[in-house]
């Protein structure tokens, strides 16, 4: 159990990331790939996909964001800020996409009109696990890691770039490296304010 909660302290933002990382692309498809495969899902319905970016695929996602970021503003122009942060995430090693198949759960919809009303938010509970699952894995190996979410400004363009299919939603892009910078600790709410325990 504290191997566990250490893995979990360890899992936290981090923004300066760079390209020296101790695992192999083989390897990273692998573990990542290993820890997808041991994800719940409501009724075993296995809705959550994921992608992983490297190289100049990677480069070439944030180019994206850094493009669409840039059509939202009139002169064409985004802030030193923007730049900075976006070429940040450039500078990771790579990147992994969440996303969710619609088409699962438009089926299980269809399949138990019952829970129709809990389908899209089981959905969300399940990308929610996935999304810490990876984090925490990438933590536990020194690997840093954020989650972003320029989703769904850059959807299409992503979709026509990499050929994801119709169906599969995004979620949010998870860029990971060597940690640069580390960043300091998030200050905690007291646990009574958000743990109750009944004897």
């Amino acid at each position: 159990m504290n191997a566990f909660l250490e893995s979990l302290k360890k899992r936290r933002s981090q923004y300066m990331l760079g390209k020296d990382v101790s695992l192999s692309d083989e390897q990273l498809e692998k573990y990542i790939g290993d820890i997808i495969q041991t994800l719940p899902s409501a009724m075993n319905s296995q809705s959550q996909r994921a992608v992983l970016l490297f190289g100049e695929n990677h480069d070439e996602l944030w180019d994206i964001v850094l493009d669409a970021l840039k059509a939202l503003n009139p002169d064409n122009e985004v802030t030193m800020e923007t730049n900075t942060k976006i070429n940040g995430f450039k500078n990771a090693y790579a990147t992994v996409l969440f996303y969710a198949d619609q088409d699962v759960t438009d089926e299980l919809i269809r399949k138990f009109p019952t829970y129709k009303d809990n389908f899209v938010k089981w959905q969300d509970h399940e990308n929610g696990i996935m999304q810490l699952a990876v984090w925490t894995g990438l933590a536990e190996e020194n690997i840093g890691a954020s989650l972003q979410h320029y989703n769904p400004l850059i959807d299409e363009k992503v979709r026509e770039e990499f050929g994801i299919p119709e169906s599969w939603k995004l979620n949010a892009q998870m860029p990971f490296g060597n940690i640069i910078t580390p960043m300091d600790e998030n200050p905690r709410d007291e646990l009574s304010t958000k743990f109750k325990v009944f004897r």
